[in-house]
């Protein structure tokens, strides 16, 4: 039964986690982006975020975007500096046409630094990517 699902690859699709000014506080700040640089737009995108290490886990996060246009994307959440000792999960589900898609993004502990910024696709700040 389960071999008859097919589940398709995501491509397209990335999360980062970029490191840029806020102007109300006036501080450097940790946020995190889904992407879709596909040339159509995803719909109904799901996204859980947590973060875990050995017995310590934060609350899980739900945030649900209707539609994440083609070659757009959408800033999830912030991420104190005190998480980043942790890895850092987002599931993600999402129609694109009507495919269901479904991918789990993680960024180990400690790999969310200064050390780990590129140049990010479409946003063009500098952050640390997954695909």
């Amino acid at each position: 039964m389960r071999k008859d699902i097919k589940v398709p690859k995501v491509s397209g699709v990335f999360m980062a986690v970029i490191h840029e000014y806020n102007d109300i506080y006036r501080t450097y700040d940790w946020n995190a982006y889904i992407i879709n640089e596909n040339e159509s737009d995803l719909e109904l995108v799901l996204i859980l975020t947590e973060g875990y290490s050995g017995e310590t886990r934060t609350s899980t996060l739900r945030k649900k975007i209707d539609v994440l246009p083609a070659n757009g994307y959408a800033k999830i959440e912030m991420i104190p500096e005190e998480l980043h000792q942790l890895n850092n999960q987002f599931k993600v589900t999402f129609y694109q046409g009507n495919q269901l898609y479904d991918k789990t993004y993680l960024f180990r502990k400690n790999t969310i630094n200064e050390r780990a910024l590129q140049q990010v696709p479409l946003i063009n700040k500098k952050g640390v990517v997954v695909r």
